[in-house]
């Protein structure tokens, strides 16, 4: 049904409790949480929020000196707002699609550039992957979230997770990777043959090496925000 009457299309799309705790799908590409205290989120993603919510942009050393220096050597590509207070609180990125974690103390990497919000409970550190600053502007950095607590994180369309096996390896475009388990060390590789075959015009064919027992989660698209070097 395309035709509503005014009060029609308030019901059909108006905001619904579902119960689900702190973070919960109020679309599938629009996060709610569900705020009582504080909460991080990635700068610029907050579309709407009711109740007495206050955000404050992270300090430049609120995290560490530690993390400062990664931040800088990663072109700062994560921008954190923290929100804090109580209330409804709704988030979107570009109109990527929402899933949400929970993590009971396992540990899990997400790219920098598709992770959308996480508990304060949730420790977290900036990861640079080896091999990568040489061949990359800004290199190709992460985020390593573990302990307990809810994280959300965002894709182009439906996410596929893949199986990581000793015998089974995975081999990914570090532009269609989203996240992967915290157990996992990829590695980066080069295929010049698979850069001739698919006819790119610049740069080399760069593949993300996954080995060992785990996941990794991909996307259908190629989220291009990395420049390659010129040499």
């Amino acid at each position: 049904m395309g035709r509503y009457s005014v009060d029609q299309f308030a019901e059909s799309t108006g905001q619904k409790d579902l119960g689900e705790g702190k973070f919960e799908l109020e679309r599938d590409r629009l996060l709610e949480v569900n705020l009582g205290g504080r909460v991080w989120i990635k700068k610029g993603t907050m579309v709407a929020y009711n109740g007495d919510i206050k955000f404050t942009r992270e300090g430049v050393l609120e995290h560490g000196l530690g993390k400062l220096v990664k931040r800088a050597v990663t072109g700062e590509g994560l921008s954190l707002t923290k929100a804090e207070g109580k209330g409804k609180l709704y988030l979107a990125d570009t109109g990527k699609k929402v899933t949400i974690l929970e993590l009971d103390g396992q540990s899990i990497y997400v790219n920098g550039n598709d992770l959308l919000a996480f508990e304060e409970t949730i420790q977290w550190d900036i990861r640079m992957m080896k091999k990568v600053a040489g061949f990359l502007s800004g290199g190709l950095f992460n985020v390593l979230l573990e302990g307990k607590g809810m994280v959300a994180i965002t894709t182009h369309y439906d996410p596929l997770t893949l199986q990581v096996t000793k015998e089974r390896p995975v081999f990914t475009d570090p532009n269609a990777t989203v996240a992967w388990s915290g157990n996992l060390q990829p590695d980066l590789r080069t295929d010049i043959s698979l850069k001739t075959f698919v006819g790119r015009s610049s740069g080399e064919s760069f593949q993300m090496a996954f080995t060992g027992e785990g996941f990794v989660v991909i996307q259908p698209y190629e989220e291009v925000y990395l420049a390659t070097v010129q040499t």
